[in-house]
């Protein structure tokens, strides 16, 4: 759990912060690899939160220090912001990397250096984008410090290059977008590609409709940038071979043209994205009409596209999904990119105790390690808080 950011930097630092800052981690609902494909996502921040504590300092040094580890990673702004200095690696890449990227598209030559202490209570490597909420409130907190008012669409392509450049994971902008553009008790209605419209905030409604959205972490913790990296290149050749530029282009019903063209495995990872991408745009309309019922059988069948057509489902996820099926969920599926991580279950609210203890029960039961299971509601988006 997070502490007391004050008392924490104050441990630390031996000073008081002169702000604090924090961004939400998050669930995808529906739409998984579809980002940089051009599909269509619907994702939501959740109320679990990284935090980040800065005092600006008279100096250029930075100090960045975390409250998982006694380590203090000092460097100074000119090293870092110099893209052809210094390789940045371990967690500190994800901050520093936020602000070499800040100082690519504004002169921070001459800014004063900061320390910076970050705390979390997301967990780390389940899927639901730990990495990307530390990028986010870096990249909020550095935008207010530093006077460049960048907006939280400014932000977004920003933070996806530090996963690019820095990180040398090749995300697309899911996770940023649904960290930035959050409201509570809201999804976004993410539609990516060239022309895509405006992000729009889509009502839940899980409370009203006395239902709970329950994480179900595996344990399995997923560096999923070998994995992703084949799925997109493995994507990037169907849409050539289609002769689209992403395979978000593709509708429904070019699905039996791209079954004579494509070898089998590229076909099924095509039918995966056009098949999510329409499950979101259903998934929006069921909610809007308050057909929960109906939303739950499209979690279900995503699931089973992610695991028999895209393939970055785990034994211990799928045994985590039946559980929760057969528990009495309206539908259950993997969340996040895959290769372990977590999945998700919604339930009756008043039966969420029940269901947990049956999906934990009946994965430990198969010889998986036993899942730590919470439950998730939708929260405001990257902010400062003091």
């Amino acid at each position: 759990m997070q502490t007391t950011p004050h008392l924490a930097f104050s441990e630390r630092f031996g000073a008081e912060p002169s702000a604090v800052y924090s961004a939400p981690g998050r669930v995808n609902l529906l739409g998984e690899h579809t980002d940089y494909n051009g599909g269509a996502s619907l994702p939501f921040a959740i109320q679990r939160r990284t935090t980040l504590s800065l005092r600006m300092r008279d100096d250029a040094l930075i100090r960045v220090a975390s409250t998982f580890t006694d380590e203090v990673v000092e460097t100074t702004v000119e090293r870092v912001v110099d893209a052809s200095g210094e390789t940045l690696e371990g967690w500190s890449a994800y901050p520093l990397g936020v602000l070499r990227i800040l100082g690519s598209v504004a002169d921070l030559a001459s800014v004063p250096g900061f320390d910076a202490l970050v705390d979390s209570d997301i967990p780390v490597g389940v899927g639901v984008s730990s990495s990307h909420a530390l990028e986010c409130a870096t990249a909020v907190a550095l935008s207010d410090v530093y006077g460049l008012g960048l907006t939280a669409t400014e932000l977004i392509p920003l933070t996806q290059r530090v996963e690019h450049e820095v990180v040398g994971s090749p995300t697309g902008l899911l996770d940023q977008s649904a960290i930035l553009l959050a409201h509570p008790d809201h999804a976004v209605h993410l539609e990516f590609g060239e022309n895509a419209p405006a992000p729009k905030p889509v009502p839940l409604g899980f409370e009203a409709a006395g239902l709970e959205l329950l994480v179900v972490d595996s344990l399995q913790r997923h560096t999923h940038a070998a994995g992703y990296a084949d799925r997109r290149r493995e994507c990037e050749e169907a849409a050539e071979l289609l002769g689209v530029q992403q395979l978000g282009e593709v509708p429904m019903s070019g699905l039996e043209r791209a079954k004579e063209i494509l070898p089998d495995t590229l076909y099924r990872r095509t039918r995966h994205i056009v098949s999510d991408t329409a499950r979101v745009r259903l998934a929006v309309e069921r909610m809007a009409a308050g057909d929960m019922q109906g939303l739950g059988e499209l979690l279900t069948a995503s699931h089973a596209s992610q695991r028999d057509d895209f393939e970055c489902s785990t034994p211990a996820i799928d045994a985590a999904v039946q559980a929760a099926l057969d528990a009495g969920a309206l539908g259950a599926r993997l969340t996040g990119g895959g290769f372990g991580g977590a999945s998700i279950a919604l339930v009756p609210a008043e039966d969420a105790g029940r269901i947990s203890d049956a999906i934990a029960a009946a994965v430990e039961g198969a010889g998986f390690p036993r899942p730590s299971i919470f439950p998730v509601t939708a929260d405001d988006g990257a902010r400062r808080d003091a």
